[in-house]
């Protein structure tokens, strides 16, 4: 299966996910992960990425778009959002069904094709659908597979973030590298911050010595990496440079 088909698949049963922690629930209750935000504005601004998303892969667009409007159609009351989220799933579902994932379109990170923003809507999802459990008091479960796609995801697009996560313009070092590891696999990613920007180090970056580590689940670490988690909880080990690890997570908040 085209790994963009598995997105998609997966982007339908977190958004599942996402409507049954919500529905019932206050739409007023605030989300902390999300500071100012309750869980009606959380299901809105969701929904809205998903029908903007859709519409910029029904159009497979080649230029950044000059314009976010898109028709919401939202409802009048916050408790429709719910119904009001899965059928802006269920459109995407069809668009996903007719595009090809390998067909060129911009994309504002590394991947110029339509796969990015099916892959793209999968963690924006999926991370909004933590934050609904968090605000719940429930502990979200994430597929570990899952995560380790996600971490990936994170932190190939992050040095392009900049236009909306002006911070990373500050990840910058003198060859300095921070690796994130997972405690319950072998899957790891070595991050080089270099005087002109930093990115991922690619070939065989286990083979190199980090100056910093951070390690956990790779559940947690997604969560980490968005910033839904507290880097000082037992759930991680921080090894090395520990100014390093603090100028990261200072800086690259998405």
């Amino acid at each position: 299966m085209h790994p963009a088909h598995h997105h998609g698949t997966a982007v339908a049963a977190e958004t599942a996910a996402f409507i049954a922690t919500v529905k019932g629930a206050d739409p007023a209750t605030p989300v902390p992960s999300c500071p100012g935000w309750t869980l009606a504005d959380l299901t809105r601004h969701t929904g809205s990425v998903h029908r903007w998303f859709t519409v910029l892969l029904s159009r497979r667009i080649q230029q950044p778009p000059t314009s976010r409007e898109v028709d919401l159609r939202l409802p009048e009351q916050p408790d429709g959002y719910p119904d009001w989220l899965a059928t802006g799933a269920a459109e995407a579902a069809q668009v996903f069904a007719t595009t090809d994932p390998d067909a060129p379109m911009w994309a504002w990170g590394l991947d110029q094709h339509a796969r990015f923003w099916v892959r793209r809507m999968l963690f924006e999802t999926l991370v909004h659908r933590a934050d609904a459990e968090l605000a719940l008091g429930l502990s979200p479960h994430i597929d570990r597979v899952l995560a380790v796609d996600g971490i990936d995801e994170f932190l190939t697009n992050l040095p392009f973030a900049s236009f909306f996560a002006p911070g990373t313009a500050e990840l910058r070092g003198p060859d300095r590298t921070i690796r994130f590891g997972c405690t319950d696999g072998d899957d790891d990613w070595l991050i080089r911050l270099r005087p002109d920007g930093f990115g991922p180090v690619t070939g065989d970056a286990r083979s190199r010595t980090a100056d910093a580590t951070v390690r956990g689940t790779a559940a947690d670490l997604l969560l980490l990496l968005y910033g839904r988690r507290d880097r000082d909880s037992d759930a991680f080990q921080l090894l090395g440079d520990q100014d390093l690890i603090t100028h990261w997570f200072t800086h690259s908040a998405f």
